[in-house]
This record gives structure tokens, sequence and C-alpha cells, in this order.
């Protein structure tokens, strides 16, 4: 699997690895396009890098998995995150497109994030650092808070 131009994967101030531009990106611009396995919700496998999809295409049923073998599965969640991961089901390949599209102009140097937006029942404590924080990697839809456990609850800011 070749390299993302722009990026390089080094030790993250968030958490563990991530993804720092190498060269400047401007808002708009699609940083990057992820690889992956596609999974089915009933498949046996470790969903940490993946994308949750729940598709249109009727063919394919329920919730879908896109768990990404390339430098993307090393990008960060931020709650103030500066790209937006987009993805749609492409019949003709029989695979998941998945993309990153800058949500402002980005410099060389900076980590590439995007917000997981977690289910409540997979919600955790979040270490982003940024001034918006949640405190927890979670959709904040006010459906989806109510979901959260009372201890999770605790950590919402």
């Amino acid at each position: 699997m070749p390299l993302l131009d722009g990026i390089r994967i080094v030790a993250s101030n968030i958490h563990g690895y991530g993804g720092v531009t190498t060269k400047p990106f401007v808002k708009g611009d699609i940083l990057c396009y992820g690889d992956g396995v596609l999974y089915r919700e009933d498949d046996d496998f470790d969903d940490t890098y993946a994308l949750i999809l729940d598709p249109e295409e009727p063919t394919l049923g329920d919730t879908v998995f896109w768990d990404l073998v390339c430098q993307t599965r090393w990008f960060n969640h931020s709650c103030d995150p500066n790209t937006d991961v987009l993805a749609k089901w492409n019949k003709e390949k029989q695979r998941v497109d998945a993309w990153w599209v800058a949500l402002r102009d980005i410099p060389v140097g900076e980590e590439i994030t995007y917000d997981y937006a977690f289910a409540a029942e997979v919600a955790e404590p979040c270490a982003c650092g940024a001034a918006s924080c949640r405190g927890l990697i979670v959709d904040d839809a006010p459906e989806n808070l109510a979901l959260l456990t009372p201890e999770l609850r605790a950590k919402l800011r």
C-alpha cells in the first residue's frame, strides 16, 4: 500500500500515533482516500480502526464496517476536528469509498483529526485537548447523549 501524499505518521500528542501534514491543505481539499476491508455486523473482527456505515444500499444489509488498513487508521479523534471523513458505497467496485476533507486550512505539521462521534454504548474518555472538548468521544446528538451511563455522563463537559 503506498504512503499517502502530504501525510506522515508520528508519535501523537493526542493518543499513540497520528498523521501530520507535510504540505499545507486548504479548506475543502481532499487530503486522502482511505483503504480498507469490508466487514458486516455479524463478522468477527476488531473494529478499532473501522468506519461504521449505515448503508443506504439495500443489498448491503444492516451496518457495515470499513476497517481502515492504511495510514488513515492513525488519524486521531478531536472534538474540534480539522477534517471530516466522508464515505459511500461504490456499487461498481463493490467497496466503500472513504475520503478526508479539510474543514479549514491546515498548515504543515498539524495533526489530522476528525470527530469519531461514537455511539453512547461505546463512548470513552477524550484526551483531544481542544478548548471545546466534550470530555468524551461521543456523538453529541441529544438522543445519543441520553443513552450514556451516569458514570460517562459525569465526564461530559
